[in-house]
């Protein structure tokens, strides 16, 4: 990976991207409660509001992968970044339920350039026995995105107002956008007949829609349960400083874990990767089907944590592999199928979190996880069995 002006490695910016599109993402979650009392609607609503933040997050992405084509990675990025911090700080000035799923929708749309960029370009600048490794260095900015979202938002709304969390969130992705003029730009280009080309060739091949589909469902699972994670320990009687302290715990275990699962890489196939998220996921849910009581919730983000970086991290570094000369299409639909499968499930539980059946919720997310864990890790060894994966080698550890 080349370096920028400053001497430092790029992955130092690209840990920051994730960081702050990170913040953003789960600044909503630990306020959904505070921001249903404050505009005195149903919370049923405000989660639905949610869901068009991860619908147009998810949605937006294939479409800001094909644009950097054009424009270029880094500038998209920078755009992007730009238009987000507006949409964000005006969503802290909406007073009624429609306004703020219009200001948070278009602000996930234009942040859903962020993260799938950050991956693109190590997809572009790494080689492929590398990847898995940098895409778990990655996920310390999403760790500490996490944790800071979690915990900042919570005790915001509890001793301020949750519109200042949207500020803060907006200011951030101010400042990154400058910051990011420090980064170079990859020397990868791709060319493309049309804007469906690549579309196109992404619809032909069986395994990137496999892969598409499995980042869809897991989505579902995944963000889903991180998303009704604090409102379900708020109605067990927590503050929402609490919840957000609990959900906290996610953003420490990815930070943890990712480093674990980086070393991991290095010695196991990704198949075996995959199934440790799933059983630490499938285990989550079960437990949260059970309690909802803070401290039970503080372990399930955890072992939420550890499903991300494991499962997650894998089949991310799967979906730059499948396509190497349609990388940034298929790693901004892996994305947008991620998100689109967290907003469908937002929009499905919603009725569920607004009358309290949050047991349900998680009981429902179980069910689905078995097969999701299934057929990824049984997918992930065929594919390496039929000599697709780039075979690794062993490195000394790179600090994250």
């Amino acid at each position: 990976m080349h370096r920028g002006r400053s001497g430092d490695s790029p992955i130092r910016l690209l840990q920051a991207t994730a960081f702050v599109a990170t913040l953003d993402r789960f600044a909503m979650p630990p306020i959904l409660v505070a921001i249903a009392r404050g505009l005195d609607v149903p919370l049923g609503q405000v989660v639905q509001a949610a869901g068009i933040y991860f619908l147009a997050y998810g949605l937006m992405q294939p479409v800001w992968g094909m644009v950097s084509d054009w424009l270029g990675l880094v500038r998209t990025m920078r755009l992007t970044l730009l238009a987000a911090a507006g949409m964000t700080v005006m969503a802290a000035f909406v007073w009624d339920p429609v306004s703020l799923a219009l200001t948070r929708g278009l602000a996930g749309g234009f942040f859903g350039a962020a993260f799938p960029s950050t991956l693109i370009y190590v997809g572009d600048t790494m080689a492929a026995k590398n990847r898995q490794h940098e895409v778990t260095r990655l996920m310390v900015g999403v760790a500490l995105g996490t944790a800071s979202a979690s915990v900042a938002a919570g005790v915001v709304a509890d001793l301020f107002t949750w519109r200042a969390a949207f500020v803060g969130t907006g200011i951030a992705a101010l400042v990154l956008t400058w910051l990011l003029r420090e980064l170079p730009s990859p020397t990868v280009r791709r060319t493309h007949t049309s804007v469906w080309s690549p579309l196109r060739l992404v619809a032909r091949s069986r395994i990137t829609l496999l892969v598409l589909g499995l980042a869809f469902v897991e989505g579902a699972v995944l963000l889903g349960s991180l998303t009704v994670l604090p409102p379900a320990v708020e109605a067990a009687g927590a503050s929402a400083a609490v919840a957000g302290t609990v959900t906290a715990a996610y953003g420490v275990a990815v930070y943890g874990f990712a480093r674990l699962v980086g070393a991991l890489s290095r010695r196991y196939d990704a198949a075996w990767l995959i199934a440790l998220g799933g059983v630490a996921a499938l285990v989550a849910c079960m437990v949260m089907a059970v309690s909802q009581a803070p401290w039970v919730a503080t372990v399930v983000a955890a072992l939420l944590g550890l499903a991300w970086a494991g499962m997650h991290s894998s089949l991310q570094t799967w979906a730059t592999e499948v396509m190497p000369d349609n990388r940034a299409t298929v790693v901004s639909l892996f994305a947008g199928s991620l998100f689109v499968g967290s907003a469908v499930a937002a929009v499905l539980v919603s009725g569920l979190a607004d009358a309290g059946r949050y047991g349900e919720i998680f009981a429902l997310a179980a069910m689905a996880v078995v097969p999701l864990a299934v057929v990824a890790t049984w997918s992930r060894a065929r594919w390496r069995a039929a000599g697709k994966s780039p075979v690794r080698r062993r490195e000394p550890d790179i600090a994250a």
